[in-house]
């Protein structure tokens, strides 16, 4: 059978055995006809607490959390629809608009007016939040298992919080939107280093679809909810198109807690048991340009993996690894994985980058990952620990003869887009 698979921007047609593979596609979701009106509805209704109109008062400064450009929230759509539930109560001279950067750069300005619109940016301030400007930041405390917790003093010192995202799983904090809006969007660095510790990041619920017993998902609540810095919650979940499907609205767990349960019905697909080979994407381009982001649909590709098998990653990696930061540096300090993994849990500090590293790690003690990239050659991904494809049809063929005649493939044609389980 014919397989498509989302690789760069024209995609890749391999060739598997019909009778030997699963194929896990995206679910449809069909967007919402009104999406402002949906929108509208999440904070008039809400899932819990009171209306967002009840909350404001005339006179109070607002602090508005929204993503970052690395992430598809629709802010052109949510942001103008918050600003819309607030007028005629709150002065927009009142209101902060903090871009919840984690640890990322901050975004330019035709960056942030294409995210907003140019009404929105030019009538409401907006700010990029900054985890390494310590004036910026007010020290909260130290809350959940030993995180020390910094956050944006504008936030702080806001007098209504609002906190907007959107939900889809997590390959190490279970789901996003919710409390991440806080932290580690409105974060230090130190605060953000501790939550993604080897401890955490390595712990094995530290994984797609798990917010409860999930370390880094537990501490990063039990920050925001120590702190009780969130006066209104609002996330939406998005379909493969990025449109809204649903709007949910109020107070942040139990908004959170239903966002996610939706988000699980689409983007997650219960698989009866686990696969000898899996062939993963990152979803083409642009979530493929480098192998820094490709360790997303490796990390969707493990979780329905059998032990000591083989995960296939068509990944386009035209920004190689890329060459910017510490990535392909600390990956190439140690002489195996386990080695990786080793070295890392035995560090007494956290440096950037480290955690992607350590999730690459776990997934290559668990499972042989081979590679096929136009950008990366076989040298290149050696010194990353990771085997090289040159046609992807002929390395699974050679990997299902290897694993024996019952072995199946389970085939991700978009990668992380949809999240296989084991039940």
């Amino acid at each position: 059978m014919e397989v498509w698979l989302a690789y760069g921007e024209d995609g890749l047609r391999v060739e598997l055995p019909e009778e030997r593979t699963t194929v896990v596609q995206p679910v449809h979701a069909q967007a919402a006809a009104d999406p402002m009106a949906t929108l509208h509805t999440a904070m008039r209704e809400p899932v819990s607490g009171a209306p967002l109109r009840e909350l404001a008062k005339p006179g109070q400064t607002v602090a508005i959390s929204m993503c970052d450009g690395t992430r598809p929230q629709p802010r052109h759509l949510m942001i103008p629809a918050v600003l819309e539930e607030l007028d005629g109560i709150i002065d927009l001279d009142d209101v902060t608009i903090l871009v919840a950067t984690g640890t990322h750069r901050g975004n330019t300005e035709q960056e942030l007016r294409r995210m907003l619109g140019d009404e929105v940016y030019d009538s409401v301030r907006v700010v990029n939040h900054d985890a390494r400007d310590s004036s910026s930041l007010t020290w909260m405390g130290e809350h959940g298992d030993g995180v020390p917790v910094w956050l944006n003093t504008e936030w702080v010192q806001a007098d209504l919080r609002i906190t907007t995202g959107f939900v889809e799983p997590h390959f190490f904090a279970g789901f996003s939107g919710g409390p991440k809006l806080v932290t580690p969007g409105l974060a230090a660095l130190d605060t953000v280093l501790t939550l993604h510790d080897a401890s955490r990041i390595g712990h094995p619920n530290a994984i797609w679809g798990i917010i409860e017993g999930n370390p880094v998902h537990d501490d990063i609540r039990a920050v925001v909810d120590a702190v009780g810095d969130v006066h209104f919650a609002l996330d939406v979940t998005l379909n493969r198109a990025q449109g809204i499907v649903r709007a949910f609205g109020g107070e942040l767990s139990a908004m959170h807690r239903a966002a996610c349960e939706a988000a699980r019905e689409t983007a997650m697909q219960e698989v009866p048991s686990r696969f000898e080979v899996v062939v993963t994407t990152n979803s083409g381009f642009p979530l493929d340009q480098n192998l820094y982001q490709a360790v997303k649909g490796m990390s969707a590709a493990s979780t329905v993996v059998r032990e000591g098998g083989t995960i296939v990653c068509a990944a386009e990696c035209r920004d190689g690894f890329p060459d910017h930061g510490s990535y392909r540096e600390v990956l190439a300090s140690e002489p195996s994985p386990q080695a990786l993994l080793d070295a890392i849990s035995a560090r007494k500090d956290t440096v950037a980058d480290q955690w992607q590293v350590q999730v690459q790690a776990k997934i290559q003690v668990q499972a042989e990952v081979v590679v096929h990239s136009d950008y990366l050659d076989a040298d290149a991904l050696h010194s990353a620990h990771l085997g090289h494809s040159d046609d992807v049809s002929e390395t699974v063929a050679a990997a299902l003869d290897a694993a024996g005649p019952d072995a199946r493939v389970c085939v991700l044609p978009e990668g992380p887009q949809t999240i296989p389980y084991v039940a």
